[in-house]
């Protein structure tokens, strides 16, 4: 058994703790989180398992880590606070474990990654032998193992799309939600998220994983936006208000140019309520998210993938997701050499030893 740390317990590490403990592969070792109420609180409380699983929450990382764990999911965010990211993953690393973590985007394509950023985890693999793998949903395999996967049912590719098509009403995160992303701001704020080149920074790497895996060169990477006004105030169960004439929904590209055109495009279509530039695309069958791939070639294909998690929530179902791609990558990536590594080298596992007797999420 692999001992593994989830290392923090919001969105993310809820459901990292239910994924570590139901792997057959995995016992979970330690909890650590950061505020104090949680603190000496159980594992499965803090992650609305069906019961205890007998590990209860520390903020003690150097006695975690002196124990010498094989792994750490690393769940905490790296949105708005990258050097601690770093500093916290690369101690884990020094430690000796393999980390996972979907939280520093620029090491989702780790090869075009900062020197500031890729260095220091490279030192930590020198000195202790650890590894990193970066993934998530998007960025993560709904624009690099996904969209690879499906182009090879075809026999001619034109162009891949990746969508990700959100209602964030129900992503309750509200600093990401109003203030990276704008939702609710003056149609003259700037959100930092689609700032000039943010876009590129973020889901580039990804551009640039696919056309490694398609075997094309990308000539350069270009952003297109849109932004939307609320034609009337809406109210959300997660995060208030939003008011009439403020930012309601935007949609973006982030466009691999190939021989002069847009031939790999990462688009998002994100909204604070579905009514909000309703001729944009929308997900299907009225649901709060989805990610779709389209294939323009021959064939033509297109696939959507829905999940849902936590009393039927888009948002949730995205997080488990994520956390069931690196969470399933771990006994893999502790038998391989230590090394940071990307989607193109961590294969995609099944769920083997998962087949359990049938419980509804929603």
């Amino acid at each position: 058994m692999i001992s593994t740390v989830v290392w923090g317990t919001g969105n993310v590490g809820r459901a990292a703790i239910r994924a570590v403990a139901a792997h057959p592969s995995l016992t979970l070792a330690a909890v650590l989180v950061h505020d104090p109420a949680k603190v000496g609180r159980d594992a499965g409380d803090l992650a609305d398992c069906d019961g205890t699983l007998g590990v209860l929450a520390t903020d003690d990382i150097a006695a975690v880590l002196a124990e010498r764990p094989r792994a750490v999911v690393y769940a905490a965010s790296g949105e708005i606070r990258p050097d601690e990211a770093i500093a916290d993953i690369a101690l884990a690393v020094r430690a000796g474990a393999v980390v996972v973590t979907p939280s520093v985007y620029a090491l989702y394509e780790p090869s075009s990654a900062p020197a500031e950023i890729r260095e220091p985890i490279e030192q930590a693999i020198e000195a202790g032998g650890g590894s990193l793998f970066v993934s998530g949903v998007d960025p993560g395999w709904g624009n690099d193992i996904l969209p690879l996967l499906i182009s090879g049912l075809g026999s001619t590719v034109e162009e891949i799309r990746c969508q990700e098509i959100f209602d964030y009403a129900s992503y309750d995160q509200p600093d990401t939600v109003r203030y990276l992303v704008g939702m609710g701001q003056p149609m003259d704020y700037d959100p930092p998220m689609v700032a000039a080149g943010v876009p590129t920074m973020v889901w580039g790497g990804q551009i640039r994983l696919i056309a490694r895996g398609l075997g094309v060169e990308v000539d350069k990477i270009t952003e297109t936006l849109e932004r939307r006004p609320l034609a009337e105030t809406v109210q959300t169960a997660t995060m208030g208000e939003f008011e009439a004439g403020t930012q309601g929904a935007l949609r973006f590209e982030v466009q691999g140019i190939v021989d002069g055109e847009a031939r790999i495009v990462i688009e998002h279509i994100t909204r604070i309520h579905p009514d909000c530039a309703p001729e944009w695309p929308q997900p299907p069958g009225g649901r709060d998210g989805a990610h779709r791939v389209i294939i323009s070639g021959r064939p033509n294909i297109e696939v959507t993938v829905v999940a849902t998690d936590e009393g039927g929530s888009g948002a949730a179902g995205g997080n488990a997701t994520a956390v069931g791609r690196i969470v399933n990558a771990i006994d893999w990536l502790v038998e391989a050499p230590p090394a940071i590594y990307d989607a193109l080298d961590v294969p995609l596992r099944p769920a083997t030893g998962k087949l359990v007797p049938g419980r509804q999420s929603e």
